[in-house]
Order: structure tokens, then sequence, then C-alpha cells
């Protein structure tokens, strides 16, 4: 793996494993190139590599013992596998390149697609966006795909400060490999070294596959190998985990296959800030680090009220920044990234090693979580851990926002809208993906900059309380009005967590209702009973498109337990099985943004809709903006009657010789001259009648005085 995964910054100096795309903080605006290209892992130039005791070696050399490693820049490791997985990266790293930039800043990014047969895309996640809705980079929603060889160079205000990414926003293109850290840094002094980590799941199939084998199922030599569930009884799509990569290692039961690792290189008696993104296609990780407390600071780029807690669930999607303190013996401590499956041990590992420790790798144990000192876990997306685990959940909506001048919107009773969306797998329990019942579908056009194309495209009175649909689904929003959105996982399609992604916004966190859950098991037995699925069935076989709040009196803002003076912010929140989240905003950003399940097979698969934000105030893209849409040649060519005649003529007969050409140009020549002469000869004439008329008229006068 080659290493941009990690840079240690400190005030005046960015040290880093891997190549960083940096701003100057002076500077007005920052320039950044990107080449997608194919890459296989496990190779360096032409010359395979194979792992063993955290080195890389030639795949000829027998005796490692003897050999010299080596290097790993250049290589791509992922997970050590020797079965060489292509994969899709940025500057030929994996994670891309982190690009650091500072608040207010104009970012540019040339993206330059050198893939032989894929198209591309490039989302900002996390950022707003705002007055340049057709940056956001989402396929079809704001941008018509950069098609391969081709260039499109995005260009934007890095704005608001905290931690971001960017990836591919092109089907399941993301888990191929293409994303890479997208820090905004405020413009003073840093508090304190940081250190960015991203973390994902991984496995050894083409993006296509992946996606087909949740679809239909996947099968290893005759075996259904099925899906997991998670701790809570709730399920996890069908997606075949083999690593995770912070870098990584390939596990086969408790035996690894000895791949490098990355270290995280500290100094002790510090403090350092860790910047962890989730950029996954399925899992959950509880995160950790062996005899280190995690104080969590922010999260999505907003600033929280400090918790310390012994680890934390990140979702795909979320980013969490924490501070670490290093007042620990000097020494090698493990960084823990584990699922939260059962029945299964699926781990990711890294290195937190301090200056002066051995070059080794580390004895650290994690936690024993007693009930006497239960171990704290933050974000999780139930209740409960089962009682015997020792272990508390702080739920996301338990934190505070750490500003205390940043309240939700708020608007009279009356005028606040409200919005329900189902996202969930309603009709054959797991399939298919849908919003409010309507699996989404990518119109053939921009839907930002090609508006009056997509007609056809959108979801029409076919899409019913019990129908599912497959169309292209939008809800609107008028301009500056304020909308308490309901996200909520519920119906006959409940049983997987979701964590859903709005682009274009930062939405106010007011309020979570989960379901319920057995205390000893931590097991889920019920929905939540604040929301009425309606659909004219009982709740256990409504699709829930239509729902609303079971108590009435709950409309116009008056939901108990808002949260409306310091609630958090996130792009990207978990809506766990059975349960809600209330959020709120102000369509005070006009564009069209994407809404959808951050799990991507199940945004793939039409778990999304269209947020068409303010349309009379949206802004025209810059000239020459590309287009994109279907061809029809029957219906191009009925505009264009055909001259039988004409089409039978052979190509000479269609044109015309030298010598014809100045025959035709001399007579025009000729008759322009002829009545030029005719014109000017009017002329005189005309002024000689003027002046025979005058002489006459002065003879008359001279008669009738004079007598002349």
């Amino acid at each position: 793996m080659t290493r941009p995964i990690l840079q240690l910054v400190l005030p005046a100096l960015i040290v880093s494993l891997g190549t960083a795309h940096t701003c100057h903080q002076d500077a007005d605006s920052c320039e950044f190139w990107l080449r997608i290209d194919h890459r296989m892992t496990m190779v360096k130039g032409r010359i395979a590599v194979f792992p063993e005791n955290g080195q890389l070696y030639s795949y000829d050399t027998v005796n490692t013992s003897a050999a010299t490693p080596m290097d790993l820049s250049d290589v791509i490791t992922a997970d050590g596998w020797e079965g060489y997985r292509l994969v899709i990266v940025a500057n030929n790293s994996l994670p891309g390149p982190p690009i650091e930039v500072y608040e207010g800043q104009t970012v540019v990014v040339h993206v330059k697609n050198a893939l032989t047969s894929e198209s591309v895309t490039i989302h900002w996640h996390g950022l707003h966006q705002t007055g340049t809705p057709w940056m956001d980079g989402v396929a079809f929603v704001n941008q018509c795909p950069i098609h391969p060889g081709s260039s499109f160079t995005y260009r934007f205000r890095a704005k608001p400060k905290g931690t971001f990414w960017y990836h591919s926003h092109v089907g399941s293109q993301r888990t191929m490999g293409l994303y890479g850290a997208f820090i905004i840094r405020e413009k003073k002094p840093m508090e304190m070294k940081e250190l960015i980590a991203v973390i994902t799941d991984w496995n050894h199939w083409d993006s296509a596959e992946v996606h087909q084998q949740m679809l239909y199922g996947m099968y290893d030599h005759r075996v259904n190998l099925g899906s997991t569930d998670s701790l809570d009884g709730s399920h996890f799509s069908l997606f075949r985990y083999q690593s995770g990569l912070i870098n990584g290692r390939l596990y086969d039961g408790n035996k690894h296959n000895g791949a490098p690792l990355h270290v995280f290189n500290v100094t002790a008696g510090e403090q350092y800030r860790f910047r962890w993104i989730a950029a996954g296609a399925l899992f959950p990780f509880r995160i950790s680090i062996d005899e280190h407390n995690l104080t969590i600071i922010a999260s999505d780029g907003y600033d929280l009220k400090p918790k310390t807690v012994e680890s934390l669930v990140i979702n795909p999607g979320e980013r969490y920044d924490f501070i670490i303190t290093t007042d620990k013996p000097v020494g090698n401590y493990w960084v823990r990234a584990i699922t939260l499956e059962v029945n299964v041990n699926h781990t990711a590992e890294a290195i937190l090693r301090y200056d002066t420790a051995d070059n080794m790798e580390p004895d650290s144990s994690k936690k024993a979580c007693t009930q006497d000192d239960k171990c704290v876990v933050a974000n999780c997306p139930f209740s409960y851990y089962p009682k015997e685990a020792n272990t508390v959940c702080i739920r996301f909506d338990e934190f505070k926002a750490l500003p205390d001048d940043d309240p939700a919107p708020t608007a009279p009773q009356e005028q606040l809208q409200e919005r329900f969306i189902n996202f969930a797998f309603p009709g054959r329990s797991w399939y298919p993906s849908s919003a409010n019942g309507r699996s989404f579908v990518n119109p053939p056009v921009s839907a930002m900059t090609q508006p009056q194309e997509l007609g056809k495209y959108r979801c029409g009175e076919e899409c019913t309380e019990q129908t599912n649909c497959h169309c292209f689904g939008t809800m609107d929003l008028d301009h500056n009005k304020v909308y308490q959105i309901v996200f909520l996982n519920m119906g006959n399609g409940k049983g997987w967590a979701h964590p859903i992604h709005m682009h274009g916004h930062s939405f106010y966190v007011v309020k979570m209702g989960y379901g319920s859950y057995n205390e000893t098991t931590g097991k889920i037995i019920g929905d939540n009973l604040d929301i009425d699925c309606r659909g004219g069935k009982e709740r256990s076989m409504s699709f829930c498109n239509n729902a609303t709040w079971s108590n009435s009196t709950w409309f116009g803002g008056n939901v108990p337990g808002l949260e409306l003076m310091n609630p958090p912010r996130k792009d990207t929140i978990i809506v766990p099985s059975g349960g809600y989240v209330v959020v709120r905003i102000k369509a005070d950003n006009p564009g069209t943004w994407f809404v959808h399940c951050h799990i991507d097979l199940h945004a793939s698969d039409g778990m999304a809709l269209v947020l068409n934000e303010s349309f009379p105030h949206h802004p025209k893209p810059p000239k020459d903006f590309p287009r994109c849409g279907d061809f029809d040649y029957k219906k191009s060519n009925e505009k264009i009657k055909p001259n039988p005649e004409k089409e039978n003529m052979k190509p000479a007969e269609k044109m015309i010789s030298k010598e014809q050409f100045w025959v035709v140009t001399g007579c025009l020549l000729g008759i322009i001259v002829f009545l030029g002469f005719i014109i000017i000869c009017m002329i005189c004439n005309k002024e000689t009648s003027k002046n025979m008329l005058w002489i006459k008229t002065i003879k008359s006068s001279l008669i009738s005085h004079y007598g002349i």
C-alpha cells in the first residue's frame, strides 16, 4: 500500500509517507491534479512481490531471512493478497493523496480519467458547494460522467472547515479504491500535531461483481456464503469481507499473511488529533487504541462538546475527530478497528508507535470491560450491548454542539415544512433498495444542468403507499423555507441500519428515536411507536412509504424532546433499524442534492432521492458545461426529409468545378455593376430635372416683374 493514508502535520512542516497535496495558508487559490488509473496491487514496477513478517520481497525470493526487503514505495499492498487485485486509484496511490487547504480558499482540481473503459466523477463529501452545485460530483445529478480519456476541472470554495474526503460517485466504483482525505483547516496556528486515518472494508472483487453478489448471492465452490448479522440482530448485506484497510492484512481465521501494517509515529507526553474517515462499502467499525482513551471533539467537520470514551463506532461516510494523550510507557500499541458483526472476527489493525520504541509488533491488549469498569462506546447504532459485554452505549443524540451560537433553524408552526423519508427494502425483504418505495434510477442527463429533459424519468402516479417503483425520485424544497425531515427505517423492509448522507447541507440533528430492545441480550424486539407507517396494513406488512407521526399533535415542531439550542450538525447519520432521526435544514442552497444510504451497495440499487432545492434560484452552470443524454436515430432523422434523387447522387455530382464557380461569380458581379450604373443614372437624371425647374422659375419671375 502506498502511504498517503497518514501524514504527520507539524505547525510548519508536513511529514508524510505519501505525496500530500497542500496549499499555503496565504494563497487565495489552490490548484491540484488527480490522474485516475487502473493499477495492480502487490506489484513493484513489473515485479510481483509477496509479504512476510511485515516486509515485501521479490516473487522469486527463496530465503527471506537472507534477502533484502523491497522498498515499500510505489507498491499498493492493500491487504497483501498475492492474487494481485485490480484497483482504481488517484495518482497511483491507495488511498489517493490527501488534499489539505484552508477555509475560504478557492480550490481547483483537474481530474484526468486515464481509465480505458470506465467513466468517473469525484464527489467532495461534506462540502456544501454553495453557489457551485454543478461541482458536487454526482454522475447524472450534478454533472455528466467524465469519459475515458477526458478531463474535467472542479472549482469550488473550501468551506466549512473540518475533516472531509473525496471519492468516486459512479456506481460501486468507490469499492475499487478511488478515495482520499480532504482536510479544510482554519487560518490559525495548529493547536497540536495531527494524524489522518482512512478505514475501509475490503475484498478481492471488481465493483460490478460486488454489486451483483448483493443482488443474486455469494457462492464459493458450491457453498452459499450468506450474510452476517449485527449485535442487535439486524442484518448486513451480502459483502464478502476479506480484510480491513488502515493499511491491512489478509486474515485466514486467526492467522494473517504478514503484510506490512501502517505505523502512527508519536512522541511521548504530547496530544494528537486523529482525523478518522470511514470510506468503507458496508460495515461499521468500532475504533479503539489499546490503553489510550479517545476524547471525541468533532464529527463530519463540526465541533462537539468533548466526550471521552474507550472506543467509537464509525459508519461508511462518517468522520470523527478525537484526541489522544501519549502518556503511556514508551512502546507499541495496537490500533484496532473491529466490525459489529457477530460470530466472526473481522478486524483491521495498525500500530501506534512511540519514538524510541522497538520496531516490532505490539503485545498490548484491548481493555477488559468489567462490571466495575465498563467500556464506553460512542455512536452505537443500537441502544444496548449484550449485558455480559459490560459496555455502555452513547448514542449520537447524546452529543451537543460545541458552539452556543448555532441553533437549529425555526419557523412559525404553520410555516414549518415536514417530510418523512423511509429508507428500506419494501417488497421482497431485502430487495429492492428504496426511499419511500421509490428505487432511484439515474436519468441519462445531468439533472442540475439539463432539468428540462427530466420529465419522462420522474416518478409518477404508479408509485403508491404499497408499491415499489423504479424512477428518478425527487423532493421539491421551496426557497428559504425551514424543513424538518424525518429519516426512518421501518415497515416490512427494515432490518438493516442505514448511514444516510445528504449532499449540499450539514443538517441539525434535533432528535433520534430507536426501536425497542431486550436490555439483556441487546436484540431489537420492535419498532419505535412514534411513527405511524399507514398504508392500511399492519406495521409488519406496511411498506411505510407514506409515514407520519402517530400523535398528530407532534406536527408543527411540537415533537417532544427536540434539541434546538445546541444540536450537533452532521452530513451522514446512522438511521437504526426500527428507528428514526429528525433533522432540520433551511432551504437556502439552490441546487440538486443527492440524499442516499452510504452503504455503496444500497445506494447503487436505488436507496436514494434528489432534493430539488429552490429551483427558480438554481445558478447557471459555466459556459460550455458538458451535456449528456440518449440518442434516438429515428427521432433525430424524422426532422430531416431526405431527397431521394440527391441521396442517389454520386459525391462528384454533388460538387461544382472551379470553372463553374468563376462563371457564376463573374455573372453575379456583372449584374451588380449594371445595377449600380442604372442607380447612378437615375440619381443624375433626378438632379437635372431639379435644375431645369429652378431655371424656369427664375425666368417667369423676371418676365412678370420687368417685362423681359
